[in-house]
C-alpha cells in the first residue's frame, strides 16, 4: 500500500509478481544479462521493491544507494560496481547526483520512477521499461534464467556507508539473504494478519531484510510517505509491527516528555511518575519477580493517564517493535516495555545479511541483543572482538580481496569489529565498536558509545560526541535538546532564545554542566567528561558528521571541530594548572 494524492492505493501479490517480471524482461531488452549490475537511488516505494524483485528474477545484481549519500560516494559506487543501469526516483535526486552520473564509465541507461520537465534524452520511465517487456513477450527466456540462478550466486551488492575512507561493496548471495530471513524470524509469531509500516530506507539491509520477511509471511505492507509523515501514517495505518532504529524510540519518548512539560507542572509530575512506574514494572518482569498489588494498581492508573497515549502514537494496536543498527538504551527499553510496547533488540551487520542475534518474544534479556539466531554461532576473541559464523555471512568485499582477507580469521570466522561478551545463558552484550575505542595518553581505553548513550539519557541533551583519543582525558561536544530548553526557559521565567544564544547563556551551560556531572558520577574516574562545548545544530548526514545509518564519522567531527576541541583542552589544562592538578 502506498499513497497517491493523499489516498492509499494497493498492489496485489499477483500484480507485484507480474510487474517484477516485466521489469526483468525490460532490463533484458536493454541487453542486460545475469550478473550485470543495476543501481537504485530512490526513497522507499513499491517501485523500489519491484525493481529489486525484477533484478532477482533476471539474475541481475542490484546495488542500492542511500539517497543522502555524498555525490563523490555515489560516483565511487557506480564506478566500482560497474552498474549499467541506474534507477532514480525523482528530479531533485537526479539534479543532485548529475555530476556523479556524468563521470560514470559503465552507465548506459537511466530509468526514472516519475516524469519531470527536462528529463534527460534517451532516459526511460519505469512504465516505459515495463512496456519493453513486450520484446520478450513469451517470458520463456526469463523463466529459464530464473530457474538457473544458484543459491550461491550474488543477489545484491551493498556498499557499507563507512565511517572512514571509501565504502566497501558487500557481496550477499541469495542463500545469505533468504536463510537470514527464515532463521531471524524463527522465534517470532509473524503472520499474514500482521500489518507493518515501512519507515527505514530500503537501501539499508535491515529494512530490506524486514521487507523480505513481510513478503515471506504474506503481510500487507504500507510504505510511509516520508520521515516527516511517519506520525500521520502511524495513526492511519495502525500497524501491528514496527521496525525502527533506537533513535526513533528515543525521539518518541522525548516528544512525549516535552508535551507533558509544556502542559503544566502537575502533568509533568504525573508523566514522570508514570514513567518511573513503567520502569519498575518492566524491571520486575525482567527479573521474574512478582509485581506488588500497590505497584500493579499504580501501573493500571498510569496506563489510563499516560501509556495509552504513548501507544496511540503508534496507532493503538502495535504488538511488537524490532530495533537494531545501534544500541537501545536500557531506560528506553524499560519505559516502552512497561508501557505495553514490547521492543525486541537485535544485532547484526550488512556483512551478515544482517541478523546475528536477536531478542524475541520467547527469549529476551535487558541490556543484551539476544542469543544468536538459528544456524549462527558467536564467539569472543582474546581481545574482546565478537566473531561470527553462519549461512548469512557475506561472500566477501567486491573488488577488494585484501579487505576480505582481513575481515576473516584464519579458521574462517567473520570479524565483526564490535567488542562484546556472552553471558552464562548465551545472551550477547555489545560494548562498543573496536575501531571506536580510544586510548588516553595515560594508557586507559575508553568506549565512547555507552558514555554518549548515558549523556543522551538527559532530557536536555539531544546528541553527544565523546573526544579523547591520545589525550589525557575525555571531553564532549554536546547538542542540547532545544525544545526542552524552551520549556525550561518558560519554567524559570526567562525568554526563549535562538539556538546559538542558548549555547552561550551561562544559565544553560550550568544546567548542562549539572547533567554531565550526574553522568560522571556513574563512570570510572578515567572515563569522566572533564569539559564540554555546546553546539547550536545537530550532527547530520548532510553535514557530514553522520553516516546514512546515523553512526558518527568521528574523524570528520574531530576535523570539523578541531579548533573548538583544541580550545577546550587548552582551557582544561589551564584550569588544572591553576588548581595545582597534574
Amino acid at each position: 500500500n502506498y499513497k497517491v494524492n493523499g489516498k492509499w492505493q494497493s498492489i496485489s501479490s499477483d500484480e507485484m509478481i507480474q510487474r517484477a517480471k516485466r521489469i526483468a524482461l525490460g532490463l533484458m531488452s536493454l541487453g542486460l544479462k545475469p550478473k550485470d549490475k543495476v543501481a537504485i537511488i530512490a526513497a522507499n516505494s513499491p517501485d523500489w521493491t519491484l525493481t529489486d524483485a525484477g533484478c532477482q528474477f533476471a539474475g541481475i545484481i542490484d546495488v542500492p544507494i542511500y539517497t543522502t549519500l555524498a555525490v563523490d560516494s555515489v560516483n565511487f559506487i557506480l564506478n566500482d560496481s560497474g552498474a549499467r543501469v541506474l534507477f532514480i526516483d525523482a528530479a531533485d535526486q537526479y539534479h543532485r547526483i548529475k555530476e556523479a552520473i556524468s563521470d560514470c564509465r559503465s552507465l548506459e541507461h537511466l530509468v526514472f520512477y516519475s516524469d519531470f520537465e527536462g528529463r534527460p534524452e534517451n532516459s526511460l520511465l519505469l512504465s516505459e521499461l515495463e512496456e519493453k517487456s513486450a520484446d520478450f513477450s513469451s517470458g520463456a527466456g526469463l523463466d529459464q534464467i530464473t530457474a538457473s540462478i544458484k543459491s550461491s550466486d550474488i543477489a545484491t551488492l551493498i556498499y557499507t556507508s563507512g565511517t572512514t575512507g571509501n565504502p566497501k561493496g558487500v557481496m550477499l548471495s541469495h542463500c545469505n539473504i533468504i536463510s537470514n530471513v527464515i532463521d531471524a524470524g524463527e522465534k517470532y509469531d509473524f503472520a499474514a494478519r500482521d500489518i507493518p509500516l515501512s519507515v527505514l530506507p530500503l537501501s539499508h539491509v535491515f529494512e530490506r531484510s524486514a521487507m523480505y520477511l513481510y513478503i515471506f509471511n504474506g503481510m500487507e505492507v504500507y510504505y510511509a510517505e516520508s520521515i516527516e509523515k511517519v506520525p500521520e501514517n502511524l495513526s492511519e495505518v495502525r500497524p501491528t509491527i514496527f521496525v525502527g532504529v533506537p533513535r526513533i524510540f528515543e525521539k518518541v519518548y522525548a516528544r512525549a516528555k516535552l508535551k507533558a512539560s509544556q502542559s503544566s507542572s502537575l502533568r509533568e509530575s504525573i508523566f514522570d511518575w508514570a514513567i518511573s512506574t513503567a520502569k519498575k514494572v518492566a524491571l520486575a518482569r525482567e527479573k521474574n519477580l512478582p509485581v506488588s498489588k500497590k505497584l500493579a494498581l499504580a501501573h493500571k492508573i498510569a496506563d489510563r493517564l499516560v501509556y495509552r497515549k504513548l501507544r496511540d502514537f503508534f496507532g493503538g494496536r502495535l504488538r511488537l517493535c524490532v530495533t537494531g543498527g545501534a544500541a537501545l538504551p536500557d531506560d528506553i527499553y524499560l519505559i516502552f516495555n512497561g508501557a505495553g510496547i514490547p521492543i525486541m533488540q537485535g544485532y547484526g551487520l550488512t556483512e551478515t545479511s544482517p541478523v546475528i542475534s536477536s531478542n524475541n518474544p520467547k527469549e529476551c534479556r535487558l541490556g543484551t541483543v539476544g542469543r544468536p539466531i538459528r544456524n549462527f554461532r558467536v564467539r569472543i576473541a582474546a581481545d574482546g572482538e565478537i566473531e561470527a559464523t553462519g549461512p548469512g555471512v557475506m561472500l566477501g568485499y567486491y573488488n577488494n580481496p585484501s579487505a576480505t582477507k582481513e575481515a576473516f580469521t584464519e579458521d574462517g570466522w567473520f570479524r565483526t569489529g564490535d567488542i562484546g561478551e556472552l553471558d552464562n545463558d548465551g545472551f550477547l552484550k555489545i560494548t562498543d565498536r573496536k575501531k571506536e575505542l580510544f586510548k588516553t595518553s595515560g594508557g586507559k581505553y575508553i568506549a565512547p558509545s555507552p558514555i554518549e548513550q548515558l549523556l543522551r539519557s538527559s532530557r536536555f541533551i539531544s546528541q553527544a560526541a565523546l573526544i579523547g583519543n591520545g589525550r589525557k582525558f575525555a571531553i564532549a561536544l554536546i547538542v542540547p535538546n532545544f525544545d526542552m530548553l524552551d520549556s525550561y526557559a518558560r519554567h524559570k521565567g526567562f525568554e526563549a532564545m535562538s539556538h546559538s544564544d542558548y549555547c552561550k547563556d551561562e544559565r544553560i551551560r550550568n544546567l548542562i554542566s549539572r547533567e554531565v556531572e550526574k553522568i560522571n558520577q556513574r563512570l570510572s574516574r578515567f572515563e569522566t567528561v572533564k569539559k564540554f562545548a555546546l553546539l547550536d545544530r545537530e550532527f547530520s548526514v548532510d553535514g557530514g558528521e553522520l553516516t546514512p545509518t546515523l553512526k558518527f564519522r568521528r574523524k570528520i567531527i574531530e576535523e570539523k571541530y578541531g579548533d573548538l576541541i583544541n580550545e577546550l583542552y587548552k582551557q582544561a589544562e589551564e584550569e588544572f594548572s591553576a588548581a595545582g592538578k597534574p
